[in-house]
This record gives structure tokens, sequence and C-alpha cells, in this order.
């Protein structure tokens, strides 16, 4: 398989056995690749071109593990809807970290691949839907400029797997900066040994942060970097209207990476308190949410490194908690610049904020759609939808357009920043359904068809208008976390 490029280097895997367990794939019967993410290969410098559909089958399906692999699974922790559970990889295997020819590392990871030591009562297995839903909005927030793990390839392997109801399998190659997770240090941290710890610290530092390395206060600066990645992560979802769903520890990485597609949607009426996760019962990852849990998660990773920002404990908790607490006031400063942005405006002004809110309070007393409302600001709203006939509305306009002029009157520039910022086109949740369940049937022309729409989500596009309202079904759409 060198005929294909891959390039291994395998730091994670030389680390201790705390942090890993060595395993390999459970092979699969039948396994038929149904997609291949080409332009993410190119990136990788990856080459199928010499490869048949059914040596690529075997090689996505872990059937035929690549050469210089050396696959484990990793061992982490997470605060699961505030509940702490020592986890693990129980359906996932890491194969290694593919260096590309710029000498950028990227984790690739199968998800479905067969049980491992940390899979409980867990089959290891994964269904066809989940898969691809998880292929489609990563690609879907990569388009979108938003940082996350991306999707290599789905297989089936032809083999059912019982959920509720016996579904196909399937296998998802995912790639990534790391895949470690607040949840790894917590783990660690819960061993109570802290020469782990150090070690998953410089670890860390060295993969992501390699700026930090003769820091004074490596710990401290760690903390500070990943609170002003986390920051503009959840400050882009909120930009587009992603709710993520199961904001556990174990799904925040130190890269700063979206990752875990499970019970995710887009939100289309504007209601801050949406949640779509089956599982979240109380709300605890709704919409307007995010912020005040990434802030939560954000806490519980300073307490892992309490004993290396200062040898006196008492200091040290003084040290983790003035951190954590400037996280508000940098996300409102964020979150501000990014409304902003969405409005088109440049710099600053005392009324910005009212302005910012009272359209956000009007969309949700309308129930106007949230991301067609910014399409109707750039006259880009291709149904000319007549709640933005209402007097209210007509009013704030009145007043944005005061604060445009503001500008300058640079008016090119306040047409570039809404055009970078508002996305044309989401993942609308009835549309990728319809797409899953035409999957299903083994048709597979609706998921390249959204999956081309959604490649330039700020560009214009023939044909995209089905793709651009939410469903008319006034059923409330759930999603589900797949295992």
């Amino acid at each position: 398989m060198n005929k294909i490029n891959w390039n291994f280097d395998n730091t994670y895997f030389n680390l201790s056995e705390p942090f890993r367990e060595k395993i390999n794939p459970s092979p699969v019967k039948k396994p038929e690749i149904i997609l291949l993410n080409n332009d993410l290969a190119k990136l990788l410098n990856l080459d199928f071109s010499k490869i048949s559909n059914s040596e690529l089958s075997n090689i996505f399906s872990g059937n035929l593990l690549p050469a210089g692999s050396n696959s484990i699974a990793q061992a982490y922790a997470g605060h699961q809807f505030g509940h702490f559970t020592m986890l693990g990889d129980g359906r996932a295997i890491l194969l290694g970290e593919h260096v590309s020819q710029s000498n950028k590392k990227y984790d690739i990871q199968f998800k479905g691949s067969g049980k491992t030591a940390f899979s409980r009562n867990g089959d290891g297995r994964a269904a066809l839907g989940p898969m691809l839903r998880e292929y489609i909005i990563s690609e879907a927030m990569n388009a979108l400029k938003i940082p996350t793990t991306r999707s290599l390839a789905v297989v089936k392997t032809g083999e059912l797997i019982q959920r509720e109801k016996a579904l196909q399998g399937a296998i998802l190659t995912r790639v990534a900066s790391s895949h470690i997770r607040v949840g790894t240090f917590q783990y660690i941290a819960a061993r109570q040994k802290n020469d782990e710890l150090k070690t998953l610290l410089d670890y860390t530092i060295d993969r992501h942060y390699p700026e930090i390395k003769n820091s004074n206060n490596q710990a401290l600066d760690l903390l500070n970097r990943l609170i002003e990645r986390q920051c503009d992560l959840v400050v882009n979802w909120m930009r587009v209207g992603f709710i993520h769903g199961v904001m556990n520890t174990d799904n925040m990485t130190i890269s700063g990476e979206t990752i875990d597609y499970g019970p995710c949607a887009f939100m289309d009426t504007y209601d801050p308190k949406t949640v779509f996760s089956s599982i979240d019962q109380n709300g605890r990852y709704a919409y307007c949410n995010q912020p005040g849990i990434t802030k939560w998660n954000l806490a519980r990773f300073a307490e892992c490194l309490i004993p290396f920002f200062e040898r006196d404990q008492k200091k040290a908790i003084q040290i983790a908690t003035e951190t954590i607490n400037d996280f508000e006031k940098k996300y409102e400063e964020k979150w501000m610049n990014m409304m902003r942005n969405k409005l088109g405006i440049s710099g600053l002004d005392n009324k910005d904020k009212p302005l910012i809110l009272d359209l956000l309070t009007w969309m949700h007393e309308k129930k106007a759609d949230y991301t067609n409302t910014f399409c109707h600001l750039m006259n880009l709203d291709p149904k000319k939808e007549k709640i933005f006939e209402d007097s209210k509305f007509i009013d704030w306009k009145k007043r944005w357009k005061e604060r445009l002029l503001k500008n300058d009157n640079n008016q090119i520039k306040s047409k570039e920043l809404m055009k970078n910022n508002n996305p044309l086109v989401i993942p609308r949740n009835h549309k990728i359904e319809e797409a899953l369940e035409a999957a299903e049937l083994n048709d597979m022309e609706p998921i390249n068809k959204i999956l081309e729409i959604l490649k330039n989500p700020y560009d214009k596009q023939s044909e995209i208008i089905d793709y651009q309202y939410p469903s008319k079904s006034s059923e409330k759409y759930q999603t589900f976390c797949g295992t």
C-alpha cells in the first residue's frame, strides 16, 4: 500500500500503557466503500488512483491495515451530562498519525471498527446512518470555515448491527489534528500520577502549541490558549446556528476542533433554547447554553493542571479560578464582533449591542429562520418571505442602515463582511434525513448532491432553493447519538 503514500508516525502509540490499548480493528464480512473524500485525500497527499474499489473497501474497513500503522484505542474520561465517567474509545481505533508532505500530522481513526477494552457493554460497531451523518456535517463545517475533524471515507460492512432494530453496519474514517480531549487529561489526572500527567502535558504542547515550549508556566499558557480556541470555536457555532448536542468533556478537543457529530443539528427557527438531542431532556446543551458549558468544561481542564500552575495549591487554585473567570469577557467580545460581521458593521458603537439584541428578540418572537434572516439582509432571500414586511422589522432595518452609514460609507466592505460570515445554505435537518433514508435503500445520489451543495455555502449556486428552507412539517425534529 505504499503506492497510496501513507506516511505513519506513531507518537501516541509510543506513550505508556495507561494512555492506550494496543488492538486491531475487528474484520468485517463484506466491506463496500460508498464514500471517498478526494479533496481531503489531496490535502493529505494520499493517492488512491491506482487502487481498486475492492482494495479501498478492505483498507477503510480495517481488513487490510496500512504499512507503518500501529492501531490503538485511546483511554479518556468525561463528564457526561455533568457526571464523571472513565471512558475510552469503545468503538474507535486510531491507526496512527499520517504525516503530510508539509510535515503536518493527522490522526487517522476508524469509527465503528469493533470492540475494545473500553467498550463496556457496547458492540463496538456503528450504523450506516450516523456515519454518513458525521461525514456530511463534518465536511459542511469545514466548508463553513469552522475548525473540525473531517471524514475521509465511509464503508458499509455487509453486516447488520442491533439497535432498536437491525441496521446496516458501517465504518467511518475520521481525520483530526489529534484526538486528545479534556477527558484525556481527566483520565490521567484521576490516576493521581503527576509524572503521567506531565507526559501528557508535554506531548500536547509539543503537538499543538510548540510556541509555548520555553514558557515559564507552560500549563497556564496552555489553558489560556485553549480558552481562546474554544471561545473562537463556539462563537463560530453560534454564528451559523450549530448545536453540538453532546458537549461532554470527552467531546472537547485540546486542538480546538469540533469533534463527535452524534445528536448535532443546525437551528432553523431562531430560538435560543433549541435542543435536538433525544437524550438532552433538560436542555443542558441547548443553543444558548453552549458558551456556559464551554466555560464549565474548561474549568474541568484547569482542575487537571492545578499541580503545574504553582507549587502552593491554594495559589494554584486561585490562578485557575481567575483565568477561567476571564472567559465571559473574552466570549462576549468575540461574540459581539461576530454579530457585527454578520450585520456588515465596522468599528465600535455603544448602540451596537441593543441593535443586535433587538434583532434577535424580533427573530425569536416572530419565529424567523436564523440563516435566512441574514440572507434577507443581504438581499439574497429568494422567496421574498412576508415575515420581513413586519413593521417592527422595517423599523429595525432603518436603525441598522443608519449604523452602516458610520462605516465610512464603505458599502463594499460591509457586503464582503456579510458574505463571508453568513452562509446561504446550511445542512438542513430534513434534507439530511431524506438523504440518509435514500442511502439505506442503496441510493447515494441525494448524499452526493447535498455534499456538492454544502461545499460552497457562502456562494450563490443554481438549484439550491430546496436546500435553503426548513421543513414545512410541524413535527419536532429529534437527533440520536447512534450508540
